[in-house]
């Protein structure tokens, strides 16, 4: 299975994964109404951490035994049996969270406003995810895990 993996050397935290990804799950997928004026505003699915000159780029980690899978209550997370990777069926998702308490990364994401879960899909129908695509430093890599 491919992965996204990180290079803390070579992130300068700039943000930019969070943007594109915002940019690539929202309805317009047009930077200026993504951020001014479109509703409900889209939340990237990879966060960036910063503490001091030392910045992380934190994304779902599609686990091999994903315990987010196993606690959700709907059934709305599953594994794609094809490319592996945990996918989130929105319309399935209640909001009760119980995945957001079971992660061990702390990657998925509270939509309040929609009352659901938002979590990385790797961009799916894409060949790469597009925060690798538009990260400038190359801190992101899409690869085959080891």
């Amino acid at each position: 299975m491919r992965r996204v993996y990180f290079n803390e050397e070579a992130c300068i935290g700039c943000h930019l994964c969070e943007i594109y990804c915002q940019l690539q799950h929202s309805q317009s997928r047009e930077l200026i109404k993504v951020f001014k004026r479109e509703s409900p505003h889209p939340l990237p699915r990879v966060r960036v951490e910063e503490k001091g000159p030392v910045s992380l780029s934190i994304r779902c980690q599609q686990c091999d035994e994903a315990p987010c899978v196993y606690a959700c209550l709907t059934g709305a997370l599953t594994r794609d049996a094809i490319n592996e990777v945990v996918v989130l069926d929105e319309e399935r998702c209640v909001g009760c969270w119980t995945c957001i308490l079971v992660c061990p990364f702390g990657t998925i994401r509270r939509d309040v406003d929609q009352r659901k879960t938002v979590k990385c899909d790797l961009c799916q129908g894409e060949d790469v995810p597009i925060c690798v695509i538009n990260c400038p430093n190359e801190a992101l890599v899409y690869k085959e895990s080891s």
